[in-house]
């Protein structure tokens, strides 16, 4: 499912340079704050548009990029 709107956590590891375990602690977090905020989330996954939000630098450009290579 290439246009999904959300990233794996493997997806998230390959993009920060982190490693998948890492990935899945940053991930959880997320939901975490998500949940706090209403949200229903997924084990896992994270909202692209939410990752954006957060981790400063990281556009569009970058992560399609980064995900290709």
């Amino acid at each position: 499912m290439k246009n999904s709107i959300y990233y794996t956590a493997q997806e998230v590891a390959q993009m920060l340079g982190i490693s998948r375990g890492h990935a899945y602690k940053i991930v959880k977090n997320l939901n975490v704050e998500l949940q706090q905020q209403g949200y229903i989330t997924i084990a896992g996954r994270v909202p692209k548009k939410y990752l954006r939000e957060h981790y400063y630098g990281l556009t569009i450009e970058q992560e399609a990029e980064l995900l290709t290579n």
